[in-house]
């Protein structure tokens, strides 16, 4: 209760203290009347019109008066529609519409109100602001803000889901009650949706089915007052129905047929099976599956992504020897399916597949791949391994023909017979290689002899089974040294060794020293390592500076092998700690095996035969060379074989400026020289009186090559010499003594022999007789 009357009091207590103030100004005011000058005020009415009036202009819309007692007073009006909308009378202030007004366009107008002294225009009082309020009048139709509306729903939505909301506005005024309040009605389309006072369209049925209707087109119409008869405005609203996955696939045909080539490759198609699925693509997830038929392990059915077909693909090879046809049914449904909304028909749909396999010529085919045998090293008794087989998988079963295509490592190693026997023309090596590939091909031999350009392949493996064939060798490590006062017991070096054979299963390398004679002894590790040691110690220098020491390595295999390798140990000077200071360069010495001797030995004997051969050779050519020439010649033709030279020559053991083995052969052989005149003396010379010149000498030249060139006796030579022409200008002339063999020349050459051993030659020569022998 307390709190009630504080805050009466509080309400209370302004109002009290405004009268108290009210009066107090009154009674001052009252007091002083006297003194200052009364206010004036404007008096109004209530300033205010409808619109659209449909009497006659103007419409009175109030009237402005002031309390002002002056006759000469005037009202005028100021503001953007003053004198243009509204007007006043000057005396009595009544202010006039001279236009229907709109409040849909303009719903206040505010203008200024003015007295003033009609014979001065002063003003009887300050202005005035006073505005013009323009009632409402429901005079407009609610407008939809857009023509046509879109909205969208799931099919089979149940009723009452929301589709769109559509929204008229009034342009009246809200404040008015019923100008401005809109209502909606569906007008087309009403049995399948409705809608709400605020514009909210919903479903009205529940089997709304996209299949067999996707679009709806409903018109609404808005109004306002309700429960009038007012115009109104209508829309156009379109609602799409969205798929759901409510339908299940079906076979467009009860069954399918498909050829297909029995060479198929898996994976290949064979065909397509087409379904139709009336839900949109993005609700179609058909999956194909075996009803009856027992070829699951032979095809399978794909479904295509983006067209739903069913992709039929074989999982294994086709043989149409075995299977010429296929026969399954397959079933197509969509896991996928809303059951909520399943309809009647079934939810799967089932067709019958038959797969026709074709014959074709199919390459031959081998029984058993990969191929392997083994084959002992080096055993020249095994020449067949084994062999490959195929045949003909089709009807005509022709007969097959193998070829070696290809082979690693390269060679002749193995060979393949026509029928597929797998040879060997030599003994395999294992050392060379473990392991022997080869491609062997397979044709077919057709009717008239060819072979089939269709063949097939098979890999044949020869794994060489090692035999012990190779002595172990030592590996050799650093040159081992010895300081020259080593202790006994003293570990030179440890050695090891290798053998290009297995490994023996009996055991380890065994190492000994070929001879005990030496200062060296040998220690197995029994790791197929052995220690040299120092024996006795205190090696000397001046006797021996490097020691060679025979090593025996034995393999332990069957039949055991053994090996002698030199290892050659320096003696070297070393200081108190044992650290070598000086020691002789050697050359390094390597054991060699009886294998390596043997490739040398044939390496040296092969060359010395070639170069005997090419001796011999040589030696028959010039002695044909001899025969030739000395045999069935003439003086003309011996002549041909001398060749001056401009140096002297060595006197009369100086036989090597020419050949004299063709005079020679003619002496033993018996043979009588005709005296045939040289060709060269036959020449004649040209007249005294021609000038001698280098045409002469150039068409001596020639000539003289004309001769060469058409004498088919006469051996081809690559100079020609001439002996018989000086020149025309000569007063001795010819000057060749080679001439004169052959010429009536009366000259005694038997001074000759007076000129010493040097002449001795040419007396013998040209001193005898032309139908004597010559003396050599």
């Amino acid at each position: 209760m307390n709190h009630l009357i504080l805050l009466f009091s509080l309400f209370l207590a302004p109002a009290f203290a405004d009268k108290e103030s009210q009066k107090i100004n009154q009674k001052f005011s009252s007091n002083n009347a006297s003194h200052k000058r009364l206010k004036r005020d404007w008096i109004w009415n209530q300033m205010h019109i409808k619109e659209e009036i449909d009497t006659p202009l103007p419409h009175h819309v109030g009237k402005i008066t002031s309390s002002v007692r002056n006759n000469n007073a005037k009202y005028i009006i100021e503001g953007e529609y003053a004198n243009t909308i509204f007007k006043v009378e000057e005396t009595s202030g009544d202010v006039y519409a001279f236009e229907r007004l709109d409040r849909e366009k303009k719903a206040e107008y505010e203008l200024t109100a003015l007295i003033i002294d009609r014979r001065n225009n002063q003003s009887l009082e300050p202005p005035s602001k006073f505005i013009i309020k323009v009632y409402d009048i429901n005079d407009n139709v609610p407008v939809f803000v857009q023509k046509v509306f879109n909205g969208s729903v799931p099919e089979m939505s149940p009723v009452g889901t929301s589709v769109t909301k559509v929204t008229a506005v009034d342009a009246d005024d809200p404040t008015v009650t019923g100008h401005a309040t809109v209502t909606y009605q569906v007008i087309k389309g009403d049995e399948y949706f409705t809608v709400d006072d605020s514009g909210v369209i919903s479903t009205t049925r529940a089997d709304l089915d996209r299949e067999n209707q996707s679009t709806y087109e409903i018109i609404v119409r808005a109004k306002d007052a309700p429960g009038s008869s007012g115009d109104s405005s209508t829309a156009t609203v379109i609602i799409t129905l969205t798929d759901i996955n409510d339908n299940f696939p079906v076979f467009k045909h009860p069954s399918f047929h498909f050829k297909v080539p029995e060479n198929i490759s898996v994976g290949g198609e064979v065909g397509r099976v087409k379904v139709e699925d009336i839900d949109e693509p993005q609700h179609r997830n058909t999956k194909y599956s075996f009803v009856r038929g027992d070829y699951r392990d032979t095809f399978e059915i794909v479904a295509n992504p983006f067209t739903n077909e069913g992709i039929i693909r074989p999982k294994k090879p086709l043989d149409f020897e075995k299977v010429a046809e296929y026969r399954f049914d397959i079933e197509a449904t969509d896991p996928t399916v809303d059951l909520r909304y399943f309809k009647s028909g079934g939810s799967r749909s089932i067709s019958t597949v038959t797969i026709e396999v074709t014959d074709v010529d199919e390459p031959p085919v081998f029984t058993k791949l990969p191929y392997e045998f083994k084959v002992k090293e080096n055993d020249p008794e095994i020449r067949t391994l084994g062999s490959v087989w195929a045949h003909d998988p089709d009807a005509a079963k022709r007969k097959i023909r193998f070829i070696r295509r290809r082979g690693s490592p390269s060679g002749d190693y193995i060979r393949v017979s026509d029928t597929g026997i797998i040879q060997l023309p030599k003994p395999l090596d294992r050392e060379f290689s473990s392991s022997y590939n080869i491609t062997v091909a397979a044709q077919e031999i057709l009717e008239d002899g060819r072979l089939s350009d269709r063949e097939s392949h098979a890999q044949v493996h020869v794994i060489v089974t090692d035999e012990n064939d190779n002595a172990p060798e030592l590996v050799y490590p650093e040159e081992p040294r010895v300081c020259e006062n080593a202790a006994p017991g003293k570990v030179i070096i440890r050695i090891s060794a290798t053998d290009k054979d297995e490994i023996s299963p009996r055991g380890f390398f065994r190492y000994s020293l070929a001879t005990e004679d030496s200062n060296f002894s040998l220690v197995e590790n029994y790791d197929n390592t052995a220690n040299i040691t120092v024996k006795y110690g205190q090696f000397n220098r001046e006797l021996a500076k490097i020691h060679y020491l025979p090593v025996i390595i034995s393999d332990n295999g069957d039949p055991e092998l053994s090996s002698t390798n030199t290892l050659v140990i320096s003696v070297c000077k070393c200081n108190e700690k044992g650290n070598f200071t000086f020691c002789e360069e050697r050359a390094k010495q390597v054991g060699v095996s009886v294998q390596a001797l043997v490739a040398i030995f044939i390496c040296i004997f092969t060359i010395i035969v070639f170069f005997a051969v090419i001796a011999l050779l040589i030696l028959l050519r010039k002695r044909h060379k001899k025969d030739l020439s000395g045999l069935g010649r003439n003086v003309a033709e011996i002549h041909e074989q001398l060749v001056t030279y401009d140096e002297e020559g060595g006197g009369e053991m100086d036989t090597t400026s020419y050949d004299v083995s063709v005079l020679n052969s003619v002496r033993k052989n018996g043979i009588k020289l005709e005296a045939v005149p040289s060709p060269y003396a036959q020449v004649q010379k040209p007249p005294g009186n021609i000038t001698s010149g280098a045409g002469e000498m150039e068409m001596m030249i020639e000539v003289k090559k004309d001769e060469a060139d058409n004498d088919r006796d006469l051996l081809p030579y690559d100079t020609l010499h001439i002996y018989g022409y000086e020149g025309a200008e000569s007063i001795a002339e010819s000057l060749s003594s080679l001439e004169s063999g052959s010429s009536d020349s009366d000259i005694d050459y038997d001074f000759l022999n007076d000129w010493g051993p040097r002449f001795k030659m040419l007396a013998e020569l040209y001193g005898s007789e032309s139908n004597e022998d010559f003396v050599y």
